[in-house]
Formats: C-alpha cells, sequence, structure tokens
C-alpha cells in the first residue's frame, strides 16, 4: 500500500496504490495533510482497502502526481550525513547532525519542471531519503521511540544553489535551498511499517548518466536517530518533512557540471519511487 495526491497543482485528491491498482481516498480524507497522519489516517486506509469500498480510480494514470503531502509546516534538512559526500564536500563526517531548513512552498510534485533561478550558476542534484512525521513529538527518549512516530518514507530531491548556499548564506544554507520547486516529492508516501530505511538504495541520473548510487546503509546517523536528536531542539508536527541527507556524485564534487536548462535528473530509492525533473530557465 502506497499513498499518493493526483490532480492539477493546488487541486490534488487523495489516492490509495495497492497491488497496481490505485483507489480514490476522498471517503476517507480530504487530503494527505498532517491532520490526516495525526489522526492514525494510515491505519485508516489501511482499514478502508480491506473493506473492499474504495472506489477504483479509472483514469488515474492520466493525472498529475502531486507531493505525497501536502502542505508540511516544516522541511528539514539533514547536511553531509553521509561520508563519502562529506569527503567529496572537503568535510570530515559530522559529529553531530548539521541542520537546515528549506522553505515549506518548495515541495513539489516528482514531475514537475523546476526553474533554474536568475542569477543562478550552480544548480545541483541531491537524491534523499525522506521521513515524513506522523504525530506530534518532542524530547523523545530513544531512536526506537523515534520510530513510532514516523508515518513513512519519501524520494525527496533536495535540490540545491551551491553559490547561493556557500557564498552568499552568510553561514546558513537556505538560500541555496529554497528557490521555486526546489523540493520535487514522490511520488507515494510508503508506511513506515513497509520500510527498512537503514537498507534501501538510492540513485540518481543527469541526462541519462550515472550521478549517485548508493546505500541509505551508508548514512552517518540513521532516520530514528535524525528524528530522536531533532525532538530535542524543536517540536516535530504531523506532516513534517526530515530530508536526511544525499550520498556521493553531486556536481559540488567537481567532477560534473551544474545543471542548465534543458539538463533532466532522473533519481529513485527503492520500494518508494522514482522522479523525472526537467530544469528550465525561469520564465
Amino acid at each position: 500500500m502506497e499513498l499518493r495526491r493526483l490532480g492539477p497543482a493546488g487541486q490534488e485528491r487523495p489516492a490509495l496504490v495497492h497491488e497496481g491498482v490505485t483507489y480514490g481516498l476522498d471517503e476517507v480524507t480530504a487530503d494527505i495533510d498532517g491532520p490526516f497522519l495525526a489522526e492514525d489516517g494510515m491505519t485508516r486506509a489501511e482499514a478502508a482497502l480491506r473493506s473492499g469500498t474504495l472506489p477504483v480510480w479509472e483514469d488515474a494514470a492520466t493525472e498529475r502526481v502531486g507531493a505525497p503531502i501536502a502542505r508540511p509546516e516544516a522541511v528539514i534538512c539533514i547536511g553531509q550525513n553521509y561520508a563519502a559526500h562529506a569527503a567529496e564536500s572537503g568535510s570530515a563526517p559530522p559529529s553531530t547532525p548539521i541542520v537546515f531548513f528549506k522553505h515549506p512552498n518548495t515541495v513539489v510534485g516528482p514531475y514537475d519542471d523546476v526553474p533554474i533561478p536568475p542569477g543562478a550558476t550552480a544548480v545541483d542534484w541531491e537524491v534523499e531519503l525522506g521521513v515524513v512525521i506522523g504525530r506530534r513529538a518532542s524530547y523523545l527518549s530513544s531512536p526506537e521511540a523515534a520510530l513510532d512516530v514516523i508515518a513513512g518514507y519519501v524520494t525527496s530531491h533536495d535540490v540545491s544553489e551551491r553559490d547561493f548556499q556557500i557564498e552568499q548564506s552568510g553561514g546558513q544554507w537556505s538560500k541555496g535551498k529554497s528557490a521555486e520547486n526546489f523540493n520535487p516529492l514522490g511520488p507515494a508516501l510508503v508506511p513506515a511499517s513497509a520500510v527498512d530505511p537503514q537498507a534501501l538504495r538510492l540513485w540518481s541520473r543527469v541526462n541519462g548518466e550515472s550521478r549517485q548510487d548508493s546505500t541509505t546503509a551508508d548514512m552517518v546517523f540513521s532516520a530514528a536517530q535524525l528524528v530522536q536528536h531533532l525532538s530535542q531542539y524543536m517540536v516535530l508536527s504531523p506532516g513534517d518533512l526530515i530530508n536526511t541527507g544525499t550520498p556521493q556524485g553531486v556536481a559540488l564534487s567537481g567532477r560534473f557540471p551544474y545543471l542548465r536548462d534543458g539538463d533532466v535528473v532522473e533519481l529513485g530509492i527503492e520500494g518508494l519511487g522514482d522522479q523525472r525533473q526537467a530544469f528550465v530557465r525561469h520564465a
């Protein structure tokens, strides 16, 4: 079972996909958002599937695929959480998680175009495992306790503009992370019960050429450790998205050119789904 949101931007409707069949989820919820997750939405959706009452969405394949969660209150990101990526960035692996934020309105569908900001010269790709919070959490006592507040996992693309991030941010990173459409998400939200977050292959390609190919087993801090750590410094809300870092193979390494108008990025995570974005000149 996986959850999706289908339809034009701003008009997405909730859907459930199981064994290749897409069902409308309107009878369960108006949207897949924080309140839905907080009200045990995953369990209710699964119960509706078992009941056999969900209608088949006959023309679902013709619909745009939106981000699988709506309006997250926060997009919290972790930097340099793969040792090899830290090395290609010129740093040692961090001894404590590096935290920064993206504006929540960067979250768009997995196949939406990404405009290159005016003046941008160093737009970079970053495939990441995304963690979606399912209930309010603060001061969690352990990584094991953190697992209980995770609703599910998603494929996330933490698009970055490195000059904005490094040279123009005054020591903070968010300027290089928050441009329009800089966080394609999805296609699906997969329930936490169906995922081993530390045993997932993740990969990216630019114009058909391989860039990243790694596994979440190489993360410096696990998904559960990150959620537990973050809860010591902030209240996590249902629907919040945590981007857990990217593996080696980005343009920042100096091995590949940065993205230009007309480039196509494909990326994916085993069991969570693939994405494809065209990078286009900002209108």
